[in-house]
């Protein structure tokens, strides 16, 4: 099982973002991508994920590996957490939702409406999801948004065992999760500003 980003340039809008990026991950290994506001993680773990195109540059993993959480939640306010597992656990696949819902403290939760819950527990139940993909590479986007410290805490510890069973991880995020995990810090890879034509702007002298 590996994931490998080889050259690969992505765009927002139409215009290139970050031009050139390169890494691979193996079983059991995790990766953190840092950089400021607007220097484009969600559009390259989007491009990763497979939803939308990359500019140049390939992803390669293995078929349906991918599992992509971001900033929302996914999940249908009118079923109970129970329904919204079992109808994730129902699209991937897969079987038993108990041990997502002991990761993420959800038990006592089971059978409430999602639409009633906290953002934070709605923030739980999203994440709980990964649980019941079957997927082994989980692109994850800022996946600590609206969870306090005692959820970052169980949501990091999901992480190590997902890493120590051979699972992948790719996270952004600007939060310490007492990972074992590489930081790559996107700055360098910034799109160069399209330089204008000279003579194509001579028209207009």
């Amino acid at each position: 099982m590996s994931l490998v980003i080889d050259n690969l340039s992505v765009m927002r809008g139409g215009i290139a973002v970050l031009e050139e990026v390169s890494f691979s991950l193996n079983a059991g290994q995790a990766l953190v991508l840092r950089g400021p506001n607007g220097i484009g993680k969600t559009t390259l773990l989007r491009t990763i994920a497979g939803l939308q195109p990359a500019l140049s540059g390939s992803v390669t993993a293995p078929e349906d590996s991918i599992a992509y959480a971001a900033h929302s939640d996914g999940i249908k306010q009118v079923l109970s957490v129970r329904e919204n597992l079992e109808f994730w656990a129902a699209v991937f696949g897969t079987g038993d939702i108990a041990p997502a819902l002991k990761a993420f403290a959800l038990e006592p939760l089971v059978e409430r409406a999602a639409g009633a819950l906290s953002a934070g527990q709605k923030r739980r139940l999203g994440l709980a999801r990964l649980l019941v993909s079957g997927r082994r590479i989980w692109v994850l986007d800022e996946p600590t948004v609206s969870l306090d410290v005692d959820a970052v805490a169980l949501f990091a510890q999901v992480i190590r065992t997902h890493l120590q069973t051979g699972g992948i991880a790719l996270i952004a995020t600007h939060i310490d999760l007492g990972l074992d995990a590489e930081v790559l810090d996107l700055a360098p890879f910034k799109a160069r500003p399209v330089q204008a034509d000279d003579d194509a702007m001579e028209g207009f002298l």
